[in-house]
Parts: structure tokens; sequence; C-alpha cells
């Protein structure tokens, strides 16, 4: 962040990921709060019933200093952390990423795990267009 800016995304965007039969469907929203977060994550499970896994990251304010990430099932450490490692290398805040999977038979390991989701939320937000924006004074 530099002079009171910050980077996020303008608009939602989605990308399509498909990893030894399994389909990684990711989406990039924009968000400024965890209220918002949760709305986007239910709408997601009521949309998706079948999905077998809906992992995700959040980071919120300028310097992203309000975050979390879920595995949602998946082992520890192989989906929310690397949405949220893409997120932290983009630079982005105020945004959540959600990666929608379909299990296709095939196990991928904690390592095609890990490949796949970062690959997925990269995918994402490779899609969608960031911008810069000014940062209040209070939440400087």
């Amino acid at each position: 962040m530099q002079s009171g800016k910050y980077k996020t995304i303008e608009a939602p965007a989605e990308a399509i990921l498909k990893e030894r039969s399994s389909k990684f469907r990711a989406f990039a929203f924009p968000v400024t709060s965890e209220t918002e977060v949760r709305a986007h994550l239910k709408r997601l499970r009521e949309e998706f019933p079948e999905a077998t896994h809906i992992c995700y990251a959040f980071r919120l304010g300028p310097r992203g200093d309000i975050w979390a990430a879920s595995d949602n099932g998946e082992p520890s450490g192989s989906a929310g952390r690397p949405i949220l490692g893409r997120m932290m290398s983009v630079g982005v805040s105020d945004c959540l990423v959600a990666v929608v999977r379909w299990f296709g038979g095939k196990k991928l390991g904690v390592p095609g795990l890990i490949a796949a989701y970062k690959e997925a939320a990269a995918k994402a937000l490779t899609e969608a267009k960031i911008i810069e924006k000014a940062a209040t004074a209070a939440a400087i």
C-alpha cells in the first residue's frame, strides 16, 4: 500500500479449473465486511449443494489485517491458506475468493490440492479487474 491507497477488485469474477477429474470453480468478490463474506458463502452453498467442498479466504481493510481462510473439510492447510497466499501475492484486500470443488473420483493428495486451489484462485484473480482504492483516515 502506498500513500493511503490499496488494491482490491472492481467487480465479481470467476474461473474454472479441471484437475484429474475434479472440477474447481473459483469466484472472487469485492467485499467490505464479514457480513458480506457470509452472504456470498451462503449463496454459493445454496447454489451448489452438490459440491464436495467450498473453500475460501478473505482479506478486509487497507492492510488486509482482518482475514480468514477455510479448508472446509479438505486436509488442513491444503485449500484456504493457498487461496489466501495467492491473494496476498496479488496484494488485494476487501476481497473474498471462494473455490467450489466437485470431487472427480481421483485423489489429488495434499500437494495436488494445494496446487489446484492456488491455481484456481489465481485464475479468478486474473479475471478480476484490480483497482486502487483510497483508504479512509480511520482505516489507516
